[in-house]
This record gives structure tokens, C-alpha cells and sequence, in this order.
């Protein structure tokens, strides 16, 4: 079940304006230049960011995410029409193999299982033509990002034709592997809409292991550009 703050229709129209300018994905868009690649499958596509940002250059794409609001926020984007979206996971993705699969937003930390994680990690090798690439990124737990986390956040957003949202961070919780954190979003009537996420946390010698079990073999390891020494993003490849 996505978090409310994808499948909630009220919150998914906001998350782009929360979620910021979004530079994390110059990384991806450069990746997808330098691998030359020309069919991208987005897995946990949320409101289209990188979808639209691939098609603009040229990559033919592949949308999916488990959250129906969030697709329906990306479909309603210009050139959305370019792109081929889907309601689902990766095992209910079209079974089209592409150079390139991505997983971007730390995404790949909602599966809170093993067993989830693998089945993922399968469906999307199954994807990938040979020679293809997987690609995507999760926070490294030394860097205990719930810390800063669990400071007072409170953030107001403007939006045309309905007015001030604010964003609040009210609790979060930590029994490591595992991270809950949830918040609220308060709407001009007075209402508020509640979220809550809870994330996994592995090490990298626990990603490259379940990779190894789904049989991807990992080309390198980078850092996040925006965010050095906070990330891991795996460079992927079916063994």
C-alpha cells in the first residue's frame, strides 16, 4: 500500500511543489546520456519528474507506480502523453525489455522485506535487454538521516485557487532497520490530511548480497552528487 502522501489525491497535487526543484535527477539524466540509452523503465515513477524529463530528450518511457493519484498527477503534465503510464509494480510493469531501469527518490527503501525487495529486483532484471543497466539510490544508514529527521519542521506552500498548505513533521520513530516518520498537511478550511512512511535501511554489503541473489552484478558505486556522503547509487548490471 503506497503512503498517503502518493496515494492521497489531496496530497499527490501538492508533492511536487514539497518535494523541491528535484536537481537529484540531473545525475540520473546524465547516466541516461552517457549509456546512451533509448528506452527507460521508471519504477516508482510518482508524479512523472523523470518520466517527462527522459522523453524531453529523446528516451522512449515507461511509467510505474503503485500509487493511482500520484500516475494520475504525472498524466495530467504536458507530454505526458508520451509516455506509456501504468498503475503497479514492477512485476505488473509491461514485460518489454529497456536499456534502462531506474529507481530514483530512495524508493528502493519502501520495500521493508527481503522478500519484497527481491521480487522487485527480479521483475526489473527480467525487464532489462542484455547488456542493460539498472540504476537507482538508498540513503546509507551511517549517515542517520532520521536524526535530522526528528528536528521541528513546519513548511507553508501557496497554491492558485485553493491558498496557504503547510506541511508539518510530527513525529518519527527509529527501531532500526526499519524508520517511521509522519506528519501532516493542514488545508486553508482548517482540515489536515495525515501521512506516515516507514523505510528500510541497508547496508551495502545487505544490497550487494540481495542483488547478487537476483543476479545483478554491480558496475560501481557512486555517491549522490547533490547529496555526498549520504547516498549510494548502484550502477547495475544482469549477470
Amino acid at each position: 500500500m503506497p503512503d498517503p502522501i502518493f496515494a492521497d489525491t489531496r496530497l499527490a497535487r501538492l508533492y511536487d511543489a514539497f518535494d523541491g526543484s528535484r536537481i537529484d535527477l540531473n545525475a540520473y539524466l546524465a547516466i541516461i546520456h552517457d549509456l546512451g540509452v533509448g528506452t527507460l523503465l521508471d519504477v516508482g515513477c510518482g508524479t512523472g519528474t523523470l518520466a517527462l524529463l527522459a522523453t524531453a530528450v529523446g528516451v522512449t518511457v515507461t511509467g510505474v507506480d503503485p500509487a493511482a493519484a500520484s500516475v494520475e498527477v504525472a498524466r495530467s503534465k504536458p507530454r505526458a502523453d508520451e509516455v506509456r503510464w501504468h498503475v503497479g509494480t514492477a512485476v505488473d510493469a509491461p514485460t518489454e525489455q529497456v536499456d534502462l531501469a531506474t529507481m530514483t527518490g530512495n524508493a528502493a527503501q519502501v520495500f521493508l522485506t527481503d522478500e519484497a525487495w527481491l521480487e522487485t529486483l527480479v521483475a526489473i532484471r527480467e525487464r532489462l535487454r542484455p547488456g542493460g543497466w539498472f540504476v537507482f539510490e538508498t540513503r546509507r544508514p551511517e549517515a542517520r538521516a532520521w536524526e535530522q529527521w526528528a528536528e521541528p519542521h513546519e513548511a507553508g506552500q501557496t497554491f492558485p485557487g485553493l491558498g496557504l498548505v503547510v506541511e508539518r513533521r510530527t513525529f518519527v520513530r527509529v527501531d532500526l532497520p526499519l524508520v517511521t516518520f509522519g506528519g501532516e498537511y493542514e488545508f486553508p478550511d482548517g482540515s489536515t490530511v495525515p501521512s506516515e512512511s516507514t523505510l528500510r535501511f541497508r547496508d551495502d554489503a545487505e544490497n550487494r548480497s540481495l542483488l547478487d541473489r537476483a543476479g545483478f552484478v554491480v558496475d560501481e558505486l557512486r555517491q549522490a552528487p547533490d547529496r555526498p556522503g549520504l547516498e549510494f547509487v548502484y550502477l547495475c548490471r544482469p549477470r
